[in-house]
């Protein structure tokens, strides 16, 4: 459904000692997400993902490289491929004034929405959102909760074939973050392709059928999660250290059993998780 090639961002900026230098933001990543798929996409700050995400969604012109959706390439097409993709941003960007329903109408009517198909439209997605009990009320009496769901029944009113989720939880609790994730899902069975960035490794561990990790511009890795933890190690060994907490990972249990029995003081041995990857592959824990 998604396809990349090469992708390049460059940009001219200012270093500290105040000279224009040209910085590469995305350095030729390519991948291929399929239809249905939930992907993640995550890396620390400054990776590159936002820089992404931005070309895909045509906010930024890519410096070099080919985007295709549906087979079809994204240049030159611009108009056509925006009724295929939706966007939810990290920002809360309703109308204030309107009501829950006169949100979502305005945004259909955005999209040149015929009448009928309006109404009907909207009503199938607070079902779908389960927000019907407060189409009439102020966006402003929704709860956080309320209204990422509310950005998500917003992004789908066209019906989009790729939907775009930056930070879908960020500053939820996590039972309301729970229902964000069973809707996640719900899209990919419905077969809607989901493009996820997160600073939440559980929530990529546990939503994603597939993971890129990004740093510095580069793609390091794109796999299943779990096929990702079984590459560094599917076992980890964690101890005091002069103060603080190591760990060391290993292949098997039996191999991590054994080397945290030469070990002295607090010592523990636990499954390898998506963030140990994460550690392994960007050297550093900022974002998480």
């Amino acid at each position: 459904m998604i396809r990349v090639e090469n992708l390049v961002k460059k940009f001219l900026h200012k270093n500290a000692a105040g000279k224009t230098v040209e910085k590469t933001a995305v350095d030729g990543i390519s991948l291929h997400i399929g239809s249905g798929e939930i992907f993640g996409l995550l890396g620390p700050n400054g990776a590159g993902k936002t820089t992404t995400i931005r070309m895909l969604t045509m906010l930024t012109q890519p410096t070099s490289g080919e985007i295709y959706y549906a087979g079809q390439p994204l240049a030159g097409h611009e108009a056509a491929m925006k009724q295929l993709i939706g966007v939810v941003p990290q920002n809360l960007n309703f109308d204030q004034d309107l009501t829950v329903g006169e949100n979502l109408e305005l945004h259909a009517r955005l999209y040149h929405m015929e009448r009928e198909d309006r109404a009907s439209r909207i009503a199938e997605l607070l079902h779908y959102v389960e927000l019907e009990d407060v189409t009439h009320d102020s966006v402003r009496q929704l709860s956080g909760g309320m209204k990422r769901r509310l950005l998500i029944a917003r992004a789908l009113l066209h019906r989009p074939r790729i939907l775009f989720l930056d930070e879908p939880t960020v500053a939820l609790d996590p039972q309301v973050r729970r229902r964000i994730w069973e809707l996640i899902r719900r899209m990919g069975r419905d077969g809607v392709t989901v493009l996820i960035t997160t600073h939440y490794i559980e929530e990529a561990e546990t939503l994603c059928d597939r993971v890129a990790v990004m740093s510095h511009g580069h793609l390091l890795a794109v796999d299943s999660p779990e096929a990702l933890i079984h590459r560094v190690g599917a076992f980890a060994v964690e101890w005091e250290a002069d103060g603080s907490r190591d760990y060391h990972l290993f292949p098997a249990r039996q191999d991590a059993v054994a080397f945290a029995a030469g070990l002295t003081g607090s010592t523990s041995v636990r499954r390898a998780n998506l963030e140990d990857v994460f550690v392994e592959l960007t050297g550093r824990k900022e974002g998480l």
